[in-house]
């Protein structure tokens, strides 16, 4: 197990967390929560063996294995998949000392490692690989593609596979949907779900969150407390313990008010003064509580919008895609003031080009885009964070936006964002990608949009300023089209859902669960057209499949050596057993005077007992391990 006692962690010359001490037993799934800046990852970096705590002791078995997600993918020729299995170390280990020891003609090392590949479930390593992408979103003609091919985003997805290749006993994993989308997510969920070992995970997405923690580790003015349960049950304790304090608090200061009246009064008087002193002695060795306080740093709302033309857009028999290839294709879509629909889709299906046709971002190849009169469109994608200018403050931002206003209206207006004293006036430059999103939806709310398109607006945002996002969508009076996998902001700001699908938009009739459901049909059916439309062996398949099957008869030889071995021995044994419960059964030779022969005969018995014993019980071992090893076909 995982043990921390009286930690006290710093980041450079800041404290971030201090007297941390718990157990995490394997098996846990622990959700490690806290405000920007309140050393999630600098706990994880402990963890890691990169930071060291100032003070305290943190023990980790010395054999687990810890597996996180690399922050780096250099651009390599090597193909997605052997990417994804250079996370089982010990794997790539064995398959390297394998082609060393055959090219020396070493047989007994080569038995021994194909026993342990066996051991490891090597041999269906590629099949888990393979499927741990698709479960990410790569399509099967992505698994020979070159690392180098891969955007930033689908390579943060390799990183994230490879962790899960590793066959680890600690798994690390930090904001690890930030760059999926909800079928990726929903898939994750269900991998995590089903995951052996000991998880901590850093995730503001509550949903997420609840479906797979056991536990919450909370950081809260550089305490590091564990919670029983997911993040709901989190909510719920802390809430108690909150109002619990503050109940302390407030009967503690009336007691000090008593305390202090007292000795205001009677200090002066000599018949009293012991009296007061004793009373000055116990406001001093009083533990002072403190008050209560979970104030958000968040507080924005949408700005009422200037117009509310009625329909806001509308698309006709709409076609969209790129050059000559339509993704998307006849379009019927309108969109009306007070409208929040939310876009469904697996990876791929064509969710950001329909925003993109709605954004104007791009034309429809045939048919209709029709505006309504004073159409403003708010528009937010990832791809806008790019267009902030770094060398610039969230100040400067504004006034470019807006050069009417006043200063001081457009700092208080940022400090709803988080953007106070000297943070709104820094270079963005150096700002998080929280810090970022923060500031392009500011600038975007300013604008009064009267159509929202909002492509994956929570990435990079914490718990905080997601709810903020989400009350402030719950009041916006204009139309809105979400794509999110929130499925906590979908399901508290969407009224209706359009799936996207094999080249069209259309109603889903159901909610977020029944999503789910339609995710995996859709999963089985595509397994079950990939086993359908599977082609036939190909030479180098063939290979692939004979030096399986070789492995396999290697894993099994010394095995069945050492069966016909047994069973030869057992053949010879039971005759000479038979032999002297024959000869013991003769009543002379109990009349005899010597008893010699009589004590040889027994002690040969016993032994032969009890090595017929031994080697039975070791032949039902090994048919044990024969039919635990996979077939031969």
């Amino acid at each position: 197990m995982i043990q921390l006692k009286n930690i006290k962690l710093y980041r450079g010359v800041k404290c971030l967390v201090e007297e941390a001490s718990f157990q995490l037993h394997p098996g846990h799934k622990v959700g490690l929560t806290g405000a920007n800046g309140a050393g999630k990852s600098s706990v994880f970096a402990m963890l890691r063996g990169e930071l060291h705590p100032e003070s305290g002791d943190l023990d980790i078995p010395q054999h687990w294995s810890i597996a996180h997600v690399a922050q780096e993918t250099p651009a390599l020729a090597d193909a997605a998949i052997e990417f994804t299995l250079d996370g089982d170390a010990e794997l790539r280990q064995i398959e390297a000392d394998l082609r060393a020891a055959e090219a020396a003609g070493e047989g007994e090392r080569v038995g021994e490692l194909y026993a342990r590949l066996g051991e490891i479930e090597g041999y269906s390593a590629r099949a888990r690989a393979a499927e741990l992408l698709h479960g990410l979103g790569f399509s099967s003609a992505d698994l020979a593609r070159p690392v180098s091919d891969f955007s930033g985003g689908w390579r943060v997805r390799l990183n994230l596979a490879q962790a899960l290749m590793c066959r680890s006993d600690l798994l690390l994993l930090d904001e690890p949907t930030n760059h999926l989308d909800l079928d990726a997510v929903i898939w994750l969920e269900n991998w995590l779900k089903d995951y052996r070992g000991t998880l901590l995970l850093i995730s503001h997405d509550r949903d997420f969150l609840d479906a797979i923690v056991n536990h919450i580790a909370h950081i809260e003015q550089q305490r590091l407390t564990l919670y029983k349960g997911g993040y709901s049950d989190f909510e719920r304790q802390r809430a108690e313990r909150l109002a619990q304090q503050q109940a302390n608090y407030e009967r503690q200061q009336r007691e000090v008010a008593h305390l202090q009246k007292y000795i205001d009064r009677f200090r002066a008087q000599a018949t009293k003064a012991r009296q007061a002193q004793s009373r000055i002695k116990t406001l001093e060795r009083m533990e002072l509580i403190n008050a209560a306080h979970v104030d958000s740093p968040f507080s924005f709302s949408f700005r009422e919008p200037l117009a509310a033309p009625d329909p806001l857009l509308v698309l006709d028999e709409a076609d969209a895609g790129y050059q000559d290839t339509i993704i998307l294709q006849r379009i019927m879509l309108t969109l009306r003031p007070g409208e929040r629909v939310g876009l469904l889709g697996r990876n791929g299906a064509g969710k950001s080009t329909l925003i993109k046709l709605l954004a104007d971002t791009m034309q429809p190849l045939q048919g209709k885009r029709v505006e309504g009169k004073d159409l403003r469109l708010g528009y937010f994608a990832q791809h806008q964070l790019e267009q902030l200018r770094a060398d610039e403050s969230p100040l400067q931002h504004m006034l470019r936006l807006d050069s009417v206003t006043r200063e001081q209206e457009h700092r208080n207006y940022l400090g709803g964002f988080d953007f106070r004293g000297d943070m709104a006036t820094s270079a963005v430059g150096a700002f998080s990608g929280g810090e970022k999103s923060r500031l392009a939806l500011a600038l975007l709310i300013w604008q009064r949009p009267n159509l929202l398109l909002l492509d994956e607006p929570t990435n990079h945002l914490d718990l905080e300023m997601r709810h903020a996002l989400t009350m402030a969508l719950q009041d916006y009076q204009g139309g809105m089209v979400l794509v999110s996998h929130d499925r906590s902001l979908l399901r508290a700001t969407c009224d209706r859902f359009l799936l996207v699908t094999d080249g069209k938009v259309q109603e889903f009739d159901g909610d977020l669960e029944d999503y789910r459901n339609w995710l995996n049909e859709q999963r089985l059916r595509d397994k079950a057209e990939e086993e359908k439309n599977k082609p036939e062996a190909t030479p180098n398949a063939r290979a692939q499949s004979k030096a399986e099957r070789h492995a396999r008869l290697q894993e099994r030889r010394p095995l069945l050596k050492e069966l016909e071995q047994l069973e030869k021995k057992m053949a010879t044994w039971q005759p000479e057993k038979d032999q002297l419960e024959q000869a013991l059964a003769a009543p002379e030779l109990y009349q005899e005077t010597d008893k010699t022969r009589l004590q040889t005969l027994q002690k040969r018995q016993a032994e032969l007992e009890q090595q017929l014993t031994t080697a039975e019980e070791r032949w039902l071992a090994l048919h044990e391990q024969l039919d635990a090893l996979p077939e031969i076909n």
